[in-house]
């Protein structure tokens, strides 16, 4: 399903080569002032531009359709969208029927029967995140004065980036990364377990992030080293501050008011330029592919605004969860 969210709702739309992408948001409360130019500063750190990031720019303009009158939300349901020019699909012409190793290729032309778009990899494609970064620029609003801090912290199992990108880009390869996101001054009380835990909010809509394979939570899975003394986190005040950050900010799948720390680990972009093997599925039998056409050499260089949109998402739909319940705490 292309829905995420109880209350905060958003749906996202569009294919990589079709007319546009966008998002949808429902259950925003009316009054929010936002304007373009806020979208456009978290928008512009998702595009590509940097070594390491693919040729392709869109201008990535948003278009509001619905929902925002006068600078301000009306609490209808927001419609944002933009157009998708910069398209080259005859790169993708001999990919009809041999499909990439690693990517969606395959696996969604069998869930929908041949009938997908499959240029640039269609509703697969990470252009789909640019209405995550749309819907996370809203979202933020609503956690205000809580603040959302990602960052590309290793790349290709290296703390020096720079010199990791050389090397793929020499070699002629792709390599993933591990991102870090926090979030500072988050009120503590949000989270509903079993189902809807702080963790669980935040992983699902983390993992529908394109090239996400891993996510954990404070010390992770270091924690399974450690012994109870080493991992429990001491309480040193009546607000639950503590000494150490263990827990990641938070307990019993509820937020604990301390900082709010996870990482993800990002795979390596899965087309890249060395001639890999695959299906010819016209011709039923193994053949060699070399990919073509405008790739990420890194796409994890992108990928932190994604992820601080993402958590923004999760966190603001259970925050208005928790005040609908219980109203506003002191």
């Amino acid at each position: 399903m292309n829905t995420f969210g109880n209350i905060f709702r958003i749906s996202i739309f569009g294919e990589s080569h079709g007319t546009a992408v966008g998002i949808m948001v429902d259950g925003c409360p009316p009054g929010i002032p936002i304007s373009e130019e806020e979208f456009v500063h978290d928008l512009s750190r998702r595009m590509p531009g940097a070594k390491g990031t693919t040729p392709r720019k869109e201008a990535d303009m948003p278009e509001i359709i619905s929902g925002i009158y006068l600078g301000k939300t009306t609490g209808a349901p927001i419609v944002i969208s933009t157009k998708n020019n910069n398209k080259i699909s005859s790169d993708y012409d001999n990919l009809r029927n041999i499909p990439r190793p690693g990517h969606a290729d395959l696996t969604a032309r069998t869930k929908y029967s041949g009938f997908n778009d499959p240029r640039g990899g269609g509703h697969f494609s990470g252009r789909l995140t640019w209405g995550l970064v749309v819907a996370g620029t809203i979202a933020k609003k609503i956690l205000a004065p809580a603040k959302i801090h990602a960052e590309l912290v290793e790349a290709g199992g290296s703390s020096d980036i720079e010199a990791a990108i050389e090397k793929a880009i020499s070699e002629k390869d792709s390599i993933g990364g591990i991102i870090r996101c926090s979030v500072k001054n988050l009120n503590p009380g949000i989270g509903e377990p079993f189902f809807l835990s702080v963790e669980s909010a935040i992983s699902q809509i983390v993992f529908s992030v394109p090239a996400i394979k891993g996510i954990e939570f404070g010390s992770g899975f270091q924690a399974a080293k450690m012994k109870g003394s080493e991992h429990n986190d001491a309480i040193i005040d009546a607000k639950g501050t503590t000494r150490t950050n263990n827990a990641g900010g938070i307990n019993g799948g509820i937020t604990n008011g301390n900082q709010l720390v996870f990482q993800v680990a990002v795979k390596p972009t899965s087309s890249i330029s060395k001639t890999q093997e695959t299906i010819d599925l016209k011709e039923n039998k193994l053949t060699e592919l070399k990919i073509e056409g405008r790739h990420d050499v890194c796409i994890a260089l992108r990928i932190p605004v994604i992820i601080e949109a993402v958590t923004a998402i999760a966190l603001a739909d259970l925050k208005m969860m928790d005040r609908g319940i219980y109203g506003e705490r002191n």
